[in-house]
């Protein structure tokens, strides 16, 4: 080979060395997603298929209330770029300006949400939010420690001797109070004297048998039996049975809450493209499949159910009675929260 060849050759790998550089530059430069999210929601799967698809590097922080979730926000904490906010908090994220407009319904894979959640109440032009996952709330038990009726919600809120110290409830105020106004046949938000006395007395009746207040661990508990009965959500109660097979999942003849969790950029996020990355990515059906087979939730994407195992999509937890009556909670008015807070406060002393 010649001289002059050599240096052809030596310019030709220079030219397309610095063909790759800005591809190889971007992977590794794609930048960061800081999450923050419930406690043992989010799947790590999907988190590697993020990061192997975007070059975007991936933080997970977690929290165990929506409550929890709002103080920290507005404290102007975390430098978050994606929350995970139920929908009866999303208006008040909003109206106090917590989370900034992404407009969803823009994005490619928007089309793939069942028609019937593109317009959520809580979200109606889809301008802040997207679905996560969504379920139910009622409670768990464990039959081989509770022998009595696993078809009411009399059994967690006016529990027999038996299970003296062995309930555990929700740490949230809303997701307790809401399950019991169930129970108690009243509205929800409310804010009538009489129903709020009727409630405080309820509450305070149940806490001595309750052992914890505590919407973390609660598979764990569950699942060593420290435990035995556990208000629960629907996803988390089908991980428990798997953990423990005598755990179940309790359809109550009263009704159960209904929930949906949503994807939403607070106001200050750093990475907002990123933000917007995950929104479109988590819209694909094989993508919330992985989220819906790590939690045990139902998704809002149609075509997900393809690439959901057996195990998942006939579970019983996954797949509410047809004639179950399910109250999503609405966003409460700063007069019941207020309400509901004093019976909290007084409650956990």
């Amino acid at each position: 080979m010649s001289w002059i060849s050599k240096r052809m050759l030596s310019k030709l790998a220079g030219v397309a060395l610095a063909t790759l550089l800005p591809t190889a530059a971007f992977a590794a430069d794609a930048g960061e997603l800081n999450i923050y999210n419930w406690t043992d929601y989010t799947s790590p799967e999907l988190v590697a298929k993020f990061e192997k698809e975007t070059g975007v590097k991936v933080k997970v922080d977690t929290y165990d209330s929506n409550e929890t979730l709002l103080a920290k926000l507005k404290s102007g904490g975390g430098g978050y770029d994606i929350v995970i906010v139920s929908s009866d908090f999303v208006p008040i994220f909003v109206k106090e300006g917590l989370v900034q407009e992404v407009d969803a319904s823009t994005m490619p894979s928007f089309k793939n949400l069942d028609p019937k959640w593109q317009k959520r109440e809580w979200d109606v032009d889809a301008k802040y939010t997207v679905p996560w996952v969504w379920g139910t709330t009622s409670y768990s038990v464990d039959t081989a420690v509770f022998k009595g009726p696993t078809d009411t919600l009399k059994s967690l809120f006016e529990p027999d001797a038996s299970m003296k110290g062995k309930i555990g409830m929700f740490g949230s105020p809303t997701e307790v109070i809401s399950l019991a106004l169930v129970y108690l046949n009243k509205p929800q938000c409310n804010t009538n004297p009489a129903d709020l006395k009727q409630l405080n007395a309820l509450l305070e009746a149940q806490k001595p048998f309750v052992k914890v207040y505590n919407s973390d661990g609660i598979i764990e508990r569950m699942g060593s039996g420290e435990t035995a009965m556990h208000e629960q959500w629907s996803g988390g109660a089908l991980r428990a049975r798997w953990a423990r097979s005598t755990v179940k999942y309790v359809y109550p003849k009263e009704g159960a809450v209904g929930w949906m969790d949503n994807i939403a950029v607070p106001k200050d996020a750093k990475n907002v493209e990123n933000a917007k990355k995950f929104f479109d990515f988590m819209m694909r059906p094989e993508n919330v499949a992985l989220q819906s087979s790590f939690s045990g939730y139902q998704n809002a994407v149609t075509g997900s159910e393809k690439f959901l195992e057996d195990k998942l999509a006939k579970a019983p937890e996954f797949n509410p009675p047809a004639d179950l009556k399910i109250t999503f909670a609405p966003s409460c008015s700063p007069k019941a929260i207020k309400a509901y807070d004093l019976i909290w406060t007084k409650l956990r002393q």
